[in-house]
């Protein structure tokens, strides 16, 4: 690093939503605090594990989906820790030449955005350092315009996220990801998915503190909550499921979880 770079604060000393995320997920970029978060978390609600595997489960399927249906440039907001397979390589995987752009707003993915910039030769793969909360930033990031081509249409991913984002009596998250929205042309898709108290109130209100706890709030949202993020735009099927239901690549992958376990929507919506 050279004088004139600034130092980038990790912030190890705090809980971060995805490094907790990342250790649900068995992966190593997490730290003391992280782990008593997340083990506090398991206390209250054992399939944390279980609710995190398939809620990147969904991610790989509904990647692989879209790509396999002629999208060819991908935002995935909300990125999280580098864990493979990441979205590019799903994405490239189906189509060489598709282009995909991360962002987080956790200082530590930055500092393994090299694992995420791994492009095939014939696609592209950009990272952003921003906060889903401040949507025109990410809209207008030379990052996020020298990659993808916002007259064409994009598969907008928002994977476990806006939960992180709280109403504050304004209907803030739904408002953000309407700007995202109306930002993107026809024939754009939104992959989403968004955890939910629906099916146990009592261990998510705990987990709720507990995240408040380590500095972070959290909005838990039901399905019609869930539902409204769509609004305007086609719901493909399955339509709003859970999210080990959506499209399982085994029948019997969507029975082996409870809803209680899974406690996360999931769905997909073309823009029309």
């Amino acid at each position: 690093m050279s004088v004139d770079e600034p130092v980038v604060d990790l912030q190890l000393d705090r809980a971060h939503s995805s490094r907790i995320y990342d250790y649900f997920l068995g992966g190593k970029t997490n730290f003391l605090a992280d782990r008593m978060a997340a083990g506090s978390v398991l206390g209250v609600f054992p399939a944390a594990l279980v609710a995190a595997r398939i809620n990147r489960e969904f991610m790989h399927r509904a990647t692989r989906f879209l790509a396999g249906a002629g999208l060819r440039q991908f935002l995935d907001i909300g990125t999280g820790i580098p864990t493979p397979p990441n979205l590019h390589e799903i994405a490239q995987g189906v189509a060489a030449d598709a282009r995909v752009v991360y962002t987080d707003n956790d200082p530590i993915v930055l500092a393994h955005a090299a694992a995420l910039l791994l492009s095939t030769p014939e696609g592209r793969t950009a990272y952003l350092q921003a906060d889903v909360t401040d949507p025109g930033g990410i809209l207008t990031a030379p990052q996020l315009l020298d990659t993808l081509d916002l007259s064409r249409p994009v598969a907008l991913s928002l994977n476990a996220l806006m939960h992180f984002v709280t109403d504050d009596g304004e209907d803030r998250a739904h408002t953000i990801v309407e700007t995202l929205k109306a930002a993107l042309p026809s024939g754009s898709t939104l992959a989403m998915t968004h955890a939910t108290a629906d099916f146990a109130p009592e261990a998510m209100r705990r987990i709720t503190k507990i995240y408040a706890d380590a500095g972070t709030d959290l909005q838990f949202r039901s399905r019609a909550e869930f539902l409204r993020f769509f609004d305007g735009w086609e719901l493909l099927q399955p339509g709003v499921t859970l999210s080990h239901q959506w499209c399982p690549d085994r029948p019997e992958d969507a029975t082996h979880v409870t809803d209680a376990e899974a406690a996360s929507y999931a769905g997909i919506a073309r823009k029309p």
